[in-house]
């Protein structure tokens, strides 16, 4: 068996992606540790297998839908820049 099809290996690569998460942040190893976890999960329960081709195409959507679940979640309603219109100096 390919060391790609073994369910622990997606599961470490996520905790490795979540792990790399903490020292760059930005949701997008999240997103990628989400995916690794749901692909690890989805072949220990017989779900997925076999086609690398498969898995491959499995950990891209579920890290994509992943991702854009943690950006509706985690997003900032005002994410622009505050304005200072006026300077408490001036008097």
């Amino acid at each position: 068996m390919a060391l790609w099809q073994e369910w622990w290996v997606w599961l470490t690569a996520g905790a490795v992606l979540a792990i790399l998460e903490v020292a760059l942040p930005g949701f997008i190893f999240l997103g990628f540790a989400c995916g690794a976890v749901v692909v690890g999960i989805a072949i220990w329960a017989g779900f997925l297998g076999g086609s690398l081709s498969a898995l491959l195409l499995a950990f891209a959507v579920a890290s994509l839908a992943c991702w854009v679940g943690l950006r509706k979640f985690f997003a900032h309603k005002h994410a622009k820049p505050k304005i200072w219109e006026k300077d408490i100096n001036d008097n």
